[in-house]
């Protein structure tokens, strides 16, 4: 039996045929991967130049065209159509394969580079020219890495054209991603400046509070090193409470943040994928909240270290930052964060794991003017938009009580808000005073059932 005829046994609608067009661009695409495995196999310097530049040719154009076609030409915004029958969006085989393919990736990044080595030859004259070194495996992952979101970020572009909204937040984070989180930082290091990325901040990027690292940036009393230490403290302790009591997380979680920014371009089609149920809720405050406590009590323990001249820690101080390096920078941030993508939906890290979001959550729910409201009068239950939403959140729960959603995990995406059909959500940062009440239309209602 056919995928088509099996569709109409359960009583849905067939898969739609992938015509001339769609095979070609997929078939560049497939080509150009088939490329970088050969460039990594190449001992030839120039021979894996040639296959690899080749590669990211064919992966980018191939991809940029097909999403042109599938989402440039048809009707814009969320489209919810055989998601859930599709095997690369509903953890079907495609999925796990993608997932083995990222997952691997990540591995051999982290702990086995060498067997990348091929691939960072080929970038040299690049890295040379952009920071006055040779490649290595980072400047090879952050290559791609800031492909992947500008790349992907030209599909939600297409995708979600009748947005302004949309539009705006996606040219953001592909703008910081490019400018602070790749070239700013290469230009530093061809200035022999210290490697700084100015859009990470403590607690994310949590040694640049460390002691260690301030030492190392301030030495022989650079401003430029004593600027990025101010830098760091100011957005972590007073930039971001004072931002995000007016915007909410998603100032950052949204529009700066490069995690962000992978999640909402090259994981966007995995939005679906997040546990909605209790038992993840349960599981994201059993998380995330002890590493945003265990992150804060490294970095106190250090510099009472450092205060009582390494009387209180001694060798322990580098262990233990190690060990969160390891365990969550590492393993939890990449390998699952990024890896799980196609299994577990693509906000897994920054739900779980990521003590930056923990810290804006906190602030977000207790402090800040943002909610989204809702007007439970108008909803009929479609659920789209608990379907869209990638902090897995039951929108639909909300919006059909009225309520508003003011919730520590939600970083305001507003793709809940596009894929409603009658505009019963919206995002606003109204006034503290009244925050948490319904909206007056379904007292309304109530009043007029019961008369």
């Amino acid at each position: 039996m056919s995928s088509a005829d099996s569709s109409l046994a359960l009583g849905h609608s067939p898969l739609p045929a992938t015509n001339g067009t769609e095979r070609t661009l997929l078939t560049a695409v497939g080509l150009g991967l088939l490329a970088l495995l050969v460039a990594a196999f190449t001992a030839d310097v120039e021979q894996a130049r040639l296959s690899f530049y080749a590669g990211l040719a064919l992966v980018c154009g191939g991809t940029l065209g097909w999403s042109w076609y599938k989402f440039g030409r048809g009707e814009e915004g969320v489209q919810q159509n055989n998601l859930w029958l599709r095997s690369s969006t509903s953890r079907g085989a495609v999925a796990w394969v993608v997932g083995i393919v990222l997952t691997g990736f990540y591995v051999v990044l982290y702990w086995y580079p060498h067997y990348l080595e091929n691939l960072v030859r080929t970038l040299d004259p690049f890295s040379l020219a952009l920071r006055a070194r040779p490649a290595d495996q980072w400047f090879l992952y952050g290559t791609f890495y800031t492909l992947a979101v500008l790349v992907m970020g030209g599909r939600a572009l297409w995708k979600y054209r009748n947005s302004r909204y949309q539009l705006v937040r996606t040219g953001s984070v592909m703008f910081f991603q490019l400018g602070f989180a790749f070239i700013l930082p290469g230009i530093l290091l061809f200035f022999q400046k210290p490697e700084f990325y100015f859009t990470y901040f403590w607690p994310l990027k949590y040694d640049y509070l460390f002691p260690g690292t301030v030492d190392y940036l301030i030495k022989d009393g650079q401003a430029l090193g004593v600027f990025m230490v101010f830098w760091g403290a100011l957005m972590a302790f007073l930039a971001t409470p004072v931002l995000t009591y007016f915007y909410g997380k998603r100032w950052y979680c949204s529009w700066v943040c490069g995690c962000g920014g992978l999640a909402e371009t090259a994981g966007d089609a995995y939005r679906q994928l997040s546990d909605k149920s209790r038992r993840a809720w349960r599981l994201e405050v059993a998380l995330i909240y002890p590493i945003l406590g265990f992150i804060i009590l490294v970095t106190l323990l250090m510099w009472a270290d450092r205060l009582l001249q390494n009387a209180l820690l001694g060798s322990v101080a580098g262990g233990l930052y190690k060990t969160y390096g390891f365990l969550i920078g590492a393993v939890f941030s990449g390998v699952v964060g990024v890896g799980f993508y196609p299994i577990l939906g693509n906000r897994v890290w920054c739900r779980f794991g990521c003590p930056m979001a923990a810290y804006l959550g906190l602030l977000q729910k207790h402090f800040s003017r943002f909610r989204i409201t809702t007007n439970g009068g108008q909803c009929i239950s479609c659920g789209n938009c608990s379907n869209v939403c990638e902090m897995g959140i039951d929108v639909k729960q909300y919006a059909q009580r009225g309520e508003p959603i003011i919730r520590a995990s939600c970083v305001g995406c507003g793709m809940c808000s596009n894929a409603c059909p009658r505009g019963v959500l919206n995002l606003e940062n109204g006034p503290r005073e009244g925050r948490y009440q319904a909206s007056p239309l379904i007292h309304a209602d109530s009043l007029r059932i019961l008369s």
